[in-house]
């Protein structure tokens, strides 16, 4: 996402929890710096991608975190996924230093992000999305206001609900048609011109095949996202059996160390309890 900013044109300073990582991004002429507050001394725009609530906290208000760099008049622009409630709450604060913030949740996986085809979800004020426009175009293909701050990460955890039905109906399927001792992958070009299509069953369903699961979006990450839509559900009086059973399912992924895996590998689990093996 940086580097595609970077190629956009935008003048970007750099930091990642991690340090060392990414380091093609000099390349692009990213300059990477020692803090958050340090990189946002100049920016007009700062963006954020961490992977929970906590983390946006630390990155945002920590003792050398972005409100201790940028100037009043910055926009945030968050597209990690949190709770809704994160979002509200960052943003309130963040307004008492004179920062505007947007959450702006992303979803299209690794592949979204480094070809710069991402969908994302814009929660803020219409003027502060209009100023984020530009950048998260520069990072996305399809960018939707759908409403005030923290809407973003209510339709994330829509498309997050969505994706467990997807993955496991899709696990299921390719399963079922081992079992049957059928030609999966002609199956699946034969269902890939139905009302079965999806992205999920022509991007991942080689991986349920081969029952191996490089890295897309980790398991554990997506079970951090169902806990987020499920405990907005709980809120809402919304009930959610099949995003429960991923949830279920991927909690025993983790358990068994696949928590790093791409979030496919939900058909391991359908496999491990069909009887085949591993």
């Amino acid at each position: 996402m940086a580097a595609n900013l970077a190629r956009a044109g935008f003048s970007v300073t750099a930091w990642n929890r991690t340090p060392g990582r990414a380091p093609e991004l000099a390349d692009l002429g990213v300059s990477m710096a020692a803090t958050p507050a340090e990189a946002v001394a100049s920016a007009d725009i700062v963006v954020v991608c961490v992977s929970d609530t906590p983390d946006v906290e630390d990155v945002l208000f920590g003792p050398d975190g972005v409100v201790n760099g940028a100037r009043a008049g910055t926009l945030v622009v968050d597209c990690s996924t949190i709770a809704p409630s994160g979002s509200w709450d960052f943003a309130a604060r963040l307004r008492e230093h004179g920062i505007a913030m947007v959450d702006a949740p992303v979803s299209g996986g690794s592949e979204g992000a480094r070809n710069a085809t991402l969908t994302i979800f814009v929660g803020g004020e219409p003027e502060d999305v209009e100023r984020a426009r530009p950048a998260l175009s520069a990072m996305g293909r399809t960018v939707t206001h759908v409403g005030p701050i923290g809407a973003g990460q209510a339709v994330k955890a829509v498309n997050q609900v969505i994706l467990a039905g997807a993955y496991l109906g899709v696990a299921e399927g390719i399963v079922l048609a081992i079992k049957a001792g059928l030609d999966v992958e002609q199956v699946v070009g034969a269902l890939g011109g139905g009302a079965a299509q999806s992205w999920v069953l022509t991007n991942r369903s080689g991986r349920m095949l081969d029952n191996d699961y490089p890295l897309g979006f980790k398991v554990a990450l997506h079970h951090k996202d169902l806990g987020i839509a499920l405990d907005l559900a709980a809120r809402l009086g919304a009930v959610l059996p099949v995003s429960a059973l991923a949830a279920q399912l991927e909690s025993g992924l983790m358990a068994q160390g696949h928590g790093d895996d791409d979030m496919s590998a939900l058909a391991r689990a359908i496999r491990g309890l069909s009887g085949l093996e591993d």
